[in-house]
């Protein structure tokens, strides 16, 4: 086969990564690529696309949230040492489907150069995003010299415009200035304070 395989990765979204197995009979625990995570369902096939660039077909048997994370079940995936096959693999589906998925499910890789607005005011642009720290991913968001980490949260999501490259959230009171980084004055304001 080779490398000349019809189906470029870009025709591809990843949802998930698997970044360890999970139990004895096959489970394996995901990071989520995507900001819903209610998308995994049972029946649901997908593509899990390994470091090798082999790609197979998954279809999830069982899933349920767990620490943070997503455990998934794959139906012919029942030993550890099968599911030690899919560490590293990104759970993709075809981009051609995305249309189907319902509005509101952004893909995570849309939203670097995206503008964060809190209410009517500009935050900064996208940077990164990451994963893993908790139960939503994190916006590092540029603001000039500044960068704040904002939670990718349901909860101070209010619309998302990926057309327009643009993100509106109703952040917590605060929220921006504890991220900021503090500046010199700031500083000694603070070590003051603490004596």
């Amino acid at each position: 086969m080779g490398s000349n395989h019809s189906v470029s990765s870009s025709e591809f979204i990843t949802l998930a990564r698997v970044f360890k197995t999970q139990g004895r009979h096959g489970e394996v625990a995901v990071e989520l690529h995507s900001d819903i995570p209610d998308r995994f369902h049972e029946d649901l096939k997908l593509s899990a696309l390994g470091k090798d660039g082999a790609r197979r077909e998954v279809l999830v048997e069982d899933v349920w949230p767990h620490k943070g994370s997503l455990v998934l079940k794959f139906a012919g995936i029942d030993s550890m040492s099968e599911a030690e096959t899919l560490i590293g693999c990104e759970l993709q589906v075809p981009r051609s489907e995305r249309a189907g998925l319902e509005p509101g499910w952004t893909y995570i890789s849309d939203l670097v150069g995206c503008v964060v607005f809190d209410g009517s005011r500009e935050v900064g642009s996208v940077r990164d995003v990451q994963f893993g720290a908790g139960e939503a991913p994190l916006l590092l968001v540029g603001a000039g010299n500044k960068e704040h980490e904002i939670p990718y949260a349901e909860a101070f999501l209010k619309s998302v415009d990926i057309e327009r490259k643009q993100i509106h959230m109703q952040l917590p009171e605060g929220l921006l200035e504890v991220n900021a980084p503090l500046s010199a004055e700031e500083k000694l304001e603070q070590q003051k304070g603490n004596k």
